[in-house]
């Protein structure tokens, strides 16, 4: 949709929404180093509102920032029956930028691999990526950008404790498993909600996801569902534990790889920074106002001791 046919109201919702993501994405950068001088960044285009958000908005921040980079949009056709196969690179040619479209079958490889009624999803998401990586080294990308958000973020953390027992998550920056390519997620300060308002704003061409028949990954949606009744009966909890997954605190868990427990005395305590309280059910709260305020926002400095909950 073209911003010149907003209304007045729309115009204020649209320009305050595109500022936050813009700010939020350009945070996560300069925090992580995500995008350096000289760099090819290869995004990920699946077709669905994260992705679209992103190209976007990294369009947006390459326009204006002080270092160069460039941006070669890269989509995966797998051959699942009913693939719109022209939407995108149209999309892509009206937007005048590089990109590519990899056509790999992995529909069939994943049909007759999973039995039928089982979900698919995470046979597929390792094929996709494997030929992702791929074909960021055949392009000559340096950094490959995928469209995770916070959300995502905060629910692969709550996957993997229920299912895998890790606290282990998404993180904004990683290397692939192949050690050939860096993986960024430039989305990972924004939320899910703040996305798919901008993506109803620009009407982006989305593509569903649901075209190899597959059923949803229960799983996270069930955590998904979960996160989702927390926020809405406490505002902010799932910002909050995003911003925990940012503060952690090794010696105040419980794996002895990630601090040296059996040679912890007090002679060595001065190397400390957190230490044992004076009562156990003291607990650090964040603001309310803040953790409404969004993901990057919190500083642990301005934290309040709330006493006998």
């Amino acid at each position: 949709m073209n911003p010149e046919n907003f209304t007045a109201l729309e115009k204020k919702q649209f320009a305050k929404l595109q500022k936050k993501l813009r700010h939020e994405t350009g945070k996560a950068i300069v925090d992580y180093n995500m995008i350096e001088d000289g760099d090819r960044v290869m995004v990920c285009l699946s077709g669905g509102a994260d992705s679209f958000t992103m190209l976007d908005i990294l369009l947006q921040l390459q326009a204006a920032a002080p270092i160069s980079f460039d941006i070669i949009a890269v989509n995966l056709d797998q051959k699942q029956p009913g693939f719109p196969e022209d939407i995108l690179p149209n999309y892509l040619e009206n937007l005048g930028i590089e990109y590519k479209i990899v056509q790999k079958d992995t529909y069939s490889i994943v049909k007759d691999k999973i039995p039928e009624g089982k979900t698919t999803c995470s046979l597929c998401s390792r094929l996709r990526r494997g030929i992702l990586y791929n074909a960021a080294v055949d392009l000559g990308a340096t950094k490959l950008a995928l469209g995770h958000h916070a959300d995502d973020i905060v629910e692969t953390l709550f996957l993997n404790m229920f299912h895998g027992g890790k606290m282990k998550t998404m993180p904004p920056k990683l290397i692939s498993d192949d050690k050939r390519n860096i993986v960024i997620r430039p989305l990972a300060y924004c939320r899910e909600t703040d996305i798919k308002a901008y993506s109803a704003f620009k009407q982006f061409p989305i593509i569903p996801c649901n075209l190899c028949g597959s059923q949803e990954n229960l799983q996270r949606q069930a955590v998904k569902a979960m996160l989702s009744q927390w926020d809405e009966a406490n505002p902010g909890r799932v910002n909050n534990c995003f911003n925990a997954i940012r503060n952690v605190v090794p010696s105040h868990l419980a794996d002895t790889n990630a601090f040296d427990f059996v040679n912890m005395d007090l002679e060595r305590a001065d190397e400390l920074t957190e230490f044992d309280t004076a009562f156990d059910n003291e607990i650090e709260m964040i603001p309310v106002e803040d953790a409404k305020a969004g993901v990057e926002k919190f500083d642990p400095s301005e934290a309040i001791t709330v006493i006998e909950l």
